[in-house]
């Protein structure tokens, strides 16, 4: 078995790939495709912690836009993260593989609390942490979360899963079809051109932290084991030039 490149990642997932175009639902069939890919992931000697969204079974923006308060729905959609991330748990031990689930609000009776340094020895144990409920505060994404607890916990990188695109392109591939993708860019590019990597809050947190991100698709099977392994799939977003 070749060395891995990483030992240690953050895998971030959309509530939306775990709904394969289900509204409001979980995709039994996306869900253990996933958890094959994480075990996969994790027979490389990689140690993995995954953060999971909520958007599949709440979409804040569409309630605030309709008049909730936004502090009401950022906590709406921080209990829809625990749901998604309770179902990957449950996924995951169902193949073998020990995980832990990790909440920013305390819900003793659903999961353990989010401590980091407990997180840390869950990944040296070998165990796979899902890390739910975002920050734990309103007003911060599960991007933002994402490039936050990879810096708690050393996180050698960020391995940004996208739906049905397989890396950063020029515009949306979907909708302009001179689109191209990137291999790499700097998180500087990104910024100023407005590229769709993460929220520009999260972006910063990595530039000014040095945590590279690979942008990829979480539906090509293999591609997280490839990456972890050291081929270049996707793009590469770093303070690296060229």
């Amino acid at each position: 078995m070749h060395t891995p490149k990483f030992q240690r990642v953050l895998v971030k997932l959309s509530g939306e790939s775990l709904a394969a175009g289900q509204i409001g639902q979980v995709s039994a069939e996306r869900l253990d495709f996933l958890a094959q890919e994480i075990e996969g992931v994790v027979q490389c000697q990689v140690q993995v912690a995954i953060v999971i969204g909520g958007g599949n079974i709440w979409r804040g923006e569409q309630a605030i836009a309709r008049g909730m308060d936004a502090a009401q729905s950022h906590y709406m959609g921080m209990l829809a993260t625990i749901i998604n991330a309770l179902a990957m748990q449950d996924a995951l031990e169902r193949r073998g593989v020990y995980t832990r689930a990790m909440t920013a609000i305390k819900m003793d009776e659903v999961a353990e609390p989010y401590i980091r340094r407990r997180a840390i020895r869950h990944l040296e144990k070998g165990r796979v942490i899902i890390l739910a409920a975002g920050t734990g505060n309103p007003y911060f994404t599960t991007d933002s979360a994402a490039a936050l607890r990879s810096a708690e916990i050393g996180a050698e990188v960020i391995l940004m899963a996208k739906n049905g695109v397989d890396g950063v392109y020029t515009a949306d591939p979907r909708q302009d079809p001179t689109a191209s993708r990137l291999d790499r860019l700097t998180f500087q590019d990104a910024l100023q051109r407005g590229l769709t990597v993460m929220d520009s809050t999260a972006l910063t947190f990595c530039k000014d932290n040095n945590i590279p991100i690979i942008v990829f698709n979480p539906l090509e099977a293999g591609t997280i084991a490839r990456i972890v392994r050291g081929e270049k799939l996707g793009t590469l977003v770093s303070n690296a030039e060229g």
